[in-house]
């Protein structure tokens, strides 16, 4: 065999195993089967044969056919008899529930949760091939009846019934061929496109973005009908993606009129309450970035005898925002502020979120206050939570408090001169805060984000890291400190609450992240799955090439935080108890802990924890959590535009970027300085051909034994950009 087709057969990519096409009756058994599992998953209890054959579902089958296939399942292991002539779905049958992630092949995952006490548990989503999809569509919440993979090979699954069914409405490019007009859907796990008839009084064009209404299909089609919802724009326009980010991800961008009404209503005065501390006297600042306009947090650093009292004051929107009220369940709904690039979508109207909550300078405002003491070393002595009334006195940047600490710039500390002994203050005690942080093994991660600069036109100049300076860390320090001493709170009442959790990672998961490590030959300890473990590890590549790659893929082992109501601990902080009190401007799990905070009052007498609202909290915890991946998805998504607009015009030119990531087929790549990604085909490799070492998380050279391996420096060239898939495409540059 010559080295040619030797090294061909190197070059695999995963298919999806062939399966032999059934018969007319293997399918109409399959049918029976489905359906009498799903009779018996919606019922939630035991069912004999006479109380299956009445419900309309196994109507369409005869008796014979049903009866068979419930014997067969039970005979299987798939059904539990229970009683003469009952059966249940068996607690260890591989069913499972999830949404639907569809790729354009038309193939699909689902993330699976598995139904039963003994459901096996699975290391990886389930895959869907495309005959075993049903009518179901991306984005649908499926139940599937799972076959668990024998090792080394990947469990997949059979939609056996759709619990959810997505909005029928999607967003698209259109593009007209002849008198006829398509729609290609903006998100690319649709493996279809829309047809629209055409409109003489909404006239549309080659490249507009649109949102339409399609009519879902009785079999899998390639091309469905639909309607016109929306004309958004030009879709090359920054302000349209915009709207297609919004709509895609089902944002509510624009208040109620009762929450406008509400929010006009509300009272701007700000008096002294007897229930409040009045704490104006005290030199609160606040810290934030340049841009920055909804002010939660204002700090103020006392020495004392024995270390610092640390107060820790934030926007008391308890206040303002009534519990039922519309604008307390919009609030709710939305969940969460939402930051795109000289964009947000609020949380809270501008009334609140911009002047009445926010604690703008020179100005009284009600806050909420953690009062916190810590002797010299930075162990926490004493804690009490107040509602107070601040007086912000001074607005400071990151850049001004690095300036003053760090840089000691005469003019700066010269203008500032009645802050510099409080600024001195609170970067002694952020210091042996974040020793201590440091000593229990808490990890902080080295990560790259990006800075949009956008000029006069709503267009990308320009693309920067943002840069983490000492004030950002400070800042960081005191608000951990404070979120910690509440969740300390409320364990201590062992009250029902919401809490900030995040569970220690999966061994399966981490798997990939340690066999990569030990091929970088560093001095590492044996595992422990223990956050003391990832820190050693993150200090032994810092510094090193391998610094952003070890970062990245150990980020993306981990498991999630999530708001929850029963208490875990934080792995990433190596925390015991945590929570989310300091930003209820753009976070609602913050304003939940404040109502139940000012509640409870530091004096009260020990409350046991509530079952019913246990389950209340952890209802909310839920929505919430999902509300957060939503924000995440749509800015990471928004960001991901601005990118690909911004590089359209740059084809040709060279970037240093690092290698995060191989394949059989590519060589993924990272421009650090832009937080830019992309993908080098290993097609264009034409100087040998290269194998994949997956040991060693390389591409070899057959013959010339150059490797490519992840954490290299690489130059790429960029050849193409695919607006629509998001998508850059490079090519190797030259590295003299």
């Amino acid at each position: 065999m010559s080295k040619k087709s030797k090294s061909n057969n190197k070059f695999k990519t995963y298919r999806p195993q062939k399966h032999t096409k059934p018969s007319a009756q293997q399918l109409h058994a399959e049918q029976v089967e489905h359906t009498m599992l799903r009779i018996l998953y919606h019922s939630h209890t035991t069912l004999s044969l006479p109380e299956i054959f009445t419900k309309k579902a196994a109507k369409r089958f005869d008796k014979k056919s049903a009866k068979f296939a419930i014997e067969k399942l039970a005979k299987s292991g798939v059904l539990k008899k229970s009683g003469k002539d009952g059966f249940t779905i068996h607690p260890s049958t591989p069913l499972y529930t999830g949404q639907l992630i569809q790729n354009s092949k038309g193939f699909g995952f689902v993330k699976a949760t598995g139904i039963g006490t003994n459901t096996p548990i699975l290391s990886k989503d389930l895959f869907i091939s495309q005959s075993n999809m049903a009518t179901s569509m991306h984005g649908d919440t499926v139940l599937v009846q799972g076959s668990i993979g024998k090792k080394g090979k990947r469990s997949e699954g059979i939609i056996i019934d759709i619990l959810e069914r997505r909005s029928n409405q999607l967003c698209g490019i259109v593009s007209k061929q002849g008198h006829e007009i398509f729609v290609s859907p903006d998100d690319s796990h649709f493996p279809f496109k829309v047809s629209l008839k055409d409109r003489k009084d909404r006239p549309l064009k080659n490249g507009d973005a649109v949102i339409v209404e399609y009519k879902r299909p009785t079999k899998p089609a390639r091309t469905l009908k639909g309607k016109l919802v929306s004309l958004l724009g030009d879709a090359t326009d920054i302000d349209t993606q915009m709207k297609l980010v919004i709509a895609s991800h089902e944002i509510t961008h624009v208040f109620s009129e009762d929450v406008e009404k509400q929010t006009a209503a509300l009272d701007d005065s700000f008096s002294i309450a007897d229930d409040r501390l009045d704490l104006r006297a005290l030199q609160h600042i606040t810290i934030d970035g340049e841009t920055a306009k909804d002010f939660d947090d204002a700090i103020c650093i006392q020495k004392t005898r024995n270390g610092f009292r640390l107060y820790v004051s934030i926007a008391d929107v308890s206040h303002f925002v009534e519990p039922g009220s519309p604008l307390d369940e919009e609030a709710y709904q939305r969940g969460t502020s939402i930051y795109f690039p000289g964009r947000v979508i609020p949380m809270l109207p501008e009334r609140l979120s911009n002047n009445l909550c926010s604690l703008v300078p020179h100005e009284d405002r009600y806050t909420v206050s953690a009062i916190l003491d810590f002797d010299k070393a930075g162990n926490r002595t004493s804690k009490e939570f107040v509602r107070s009334i601040i007086h912000s006195h001074q607005r400071f940047t990151y850049t001004t408090v690095k300036q003053i600490l760090i840089d000691k710039d005469p003019v700066i500390r010269s203008a500032h001169k009645p802050f510099l002994t409080h600024i001195k203050w609170a970067g002694e005690l952020a210091a042996v805060l974040r020793k201590q942080r440091t000593k229990r093994g808490s990890i902080d991660f080295n990560l790259s984000e990006p800075s949009f600069n956008l000029d006069e036109n709503n267009k990308v100049s320009s693309i920067s890291k943002v840069e983490r300076n000492y004030a950002h860390q400070m800042i960081e320090e005191f608000m951990l400190a404070a979120n910690e001493a509440v969740a300390t709170f409320f364990i201590e009442k062992d009250i029902a609450a919401i809490f900030r959790t995040h569970e220690p990672p999966d061994t399966t998961k981490l798997e990939g992240f340690l066999t990569y490590v030990k091929t970088l030959g560093l001095p590492l300890q044996p595992f422990k799955n223990k956050p003391s473990w990832f820190v050693d590890t993150l200090n032994l590549c810092k510094g090193t090439k391998y610094e952003y790659i070890v970062n990245n893929l150990l980020l993306r082992s981990l498991k999630q935080a999530q708001y929850t109501a029963t208490n875990s601990g934080h792995f990433g902080l190596a925390a015991t108890a945590y929570t989310h009190f300091t930003s209820p401007i753009r976070r609602y799990p913050d304003l939940i802990v404040h109502r139940l905070l000012l509640s409870l009052g530091d004096t009260q007498k020990k409350e046991s924890a509530n079952e019913k609202e246990k389950l209340s909290y952890q209802d909310a915890g839920t929505f919430l959590s999902t509300r957060e991946r939503v924000a995440v998805t749509a800015e990471r998504d928004m960001n991901d535009r601005l990118k690909v607009a911004y590089m359209k015009d740059k084809l040709g030119e060279q970037y240093s970027a690092i290698i995060s990531g191989l394949t059989e087929n590519s060589i993924f790549v990272v421009i650090d300085k832009l937080c830019i990604s992309g993908a080098i085909p290993v097609y264009l490799l034409t100087d040998d051909y290269y194998f994949h070492d997956l040991k060693k998380y390389s591409l070899t050279g057959e013959m010339t034994g150059k490797t490519y391996q992840i954490g290299d420096s690489v130059e790429v060239i960029l050849i193409n950009v695919d607006p629509h898939m998001k998508r850059l495409t490079f090519k190797l540059g030259d590295s003299e």
